[in-house]
């Protein structure tokens, strides 16, 4: 250990011990149900006991991953949401900056009244009802693009991205266009450039909302082939007469709550793999944008 860090740990008071050791009971709490679930879904389902609880698994086995993993319906919901998922998160990344981009600009005609109807829906909804029936004219029922197209931006990604374009000064635009840039070479040579900490952040919350959409997909998919991994998870953690887990030899075979807990694991890891390589992007984006705003 340095010197510094010693004399940092010397410096410290009782509130600081208190502080700290609240922080790490609460960690610990707020991590054991995680831990719990973990351990369930890797249990041998020929060890499993009902109503144990589970800290390590007794003995450990990959069966019931690979059972998931074979099963249609499992695999129909996974890829229906991964292509809700990355078809959205780009749409919704190309419409949110494009928009801010334009927001930006002072001489755009109508400027103001746009960004006033943005800030409105901040704070007013049209609510459920008119949503549906807005879903329902466009034809989209049981459709996967009713949970794109309804939601391709919204107004606090919109002002955030806003403010990160604010804070790029205007000058490198003017020089880039007396180069012989026109308006699109600016915007992709220029500022799209500039932005990835912002594109980055913006990414993520998009990327886990349309991952974890289950409302809209509650109302909106009728058909089960279409059904998301969300509502698929619903279906298995709480609809026991329809958790379309396979057949009754499957079932007898297989413990439920082993299935239930590896598909929970299963619908999380895409998102936990993900945030570490765009945490670097996270703070940066989100403190750049509200600061300089």
């Amino acid at each position: 250990m340095s010197i510094a860090a010693k004399k940092k740990l010397k410096g410290w008071t009782i509130g600081d011990y208190v502080v700290y050791g609240i922080m790490i009971l609460f960690s610990l709490i707020f991590l054991a149900p995680f831990v719990y679930v973990v351990s369930v879904s890797l249990t041998d389902p020929s060890v499993y006991v009902p109503f144990k609880l589970y800290l390590l698994p007794e003995k450990v086995s990959l069966k019931t991953y690979e059972y998931i993993l074979s099963n249609p319906q499992f695999l129909s919901s996974l890829q229906n949401t991964v292509f809700i998922t990355v078809v959205g998160t780009i749409l919704d990344i190309c419409v949110t900056f494009t928009f801010a981009y334009a927001l930006t600009k002072k001489d755009m005609p109508f400027r103001g009244l746009l960004m006033g109807l943005v800030v409105f829906t901040l704070m007013f909804n049209a609510g459920m009802i008119p949503n549906y029936m807005m879903v329902k004219s466009l034809g989209l029922i049981n459709n996967r693009w009713a949970l794109i197209l309804p939601v391709l931006t919204n107004a606090w990604s919109l002002i955030v991205a806003k403010s990160f374009l604010d804070s790029i000064p205007a000058e490198l635009e003017e020089s880039a266009k007396i180069d012989g840039c026109t308006d699109l070479g600016v915007f992709f040579r220029i500022i799209i450039p500039l932005s990835t900490a912002s594109i980055a952040t913006l990414t993520l919350f998009f990327a886990v909302s349309h991952w974890n959409t289950y409302f809209n997909a509650l109302i909106y998919l009728t058909d089960l082939e279409k059904r998301t991994l969300q509502v698929y998870v619903k279906s298995l953690l709480i609809d026991a007469s329809t958790t379309g887990m396979g057949t009754m030899n499957d079932i007898m075979n297989m413990p439920s709550e082993t299935v239930r807990m590896a598909t929970v694991i299963l619908a999380m890891l895409p998102i936990l793999v993900v945030y570490p390589f765009l945490q670097k992007y996270f703070v940066k984006g989100v403190m750049v944008g509200s600061i300089k705003g």
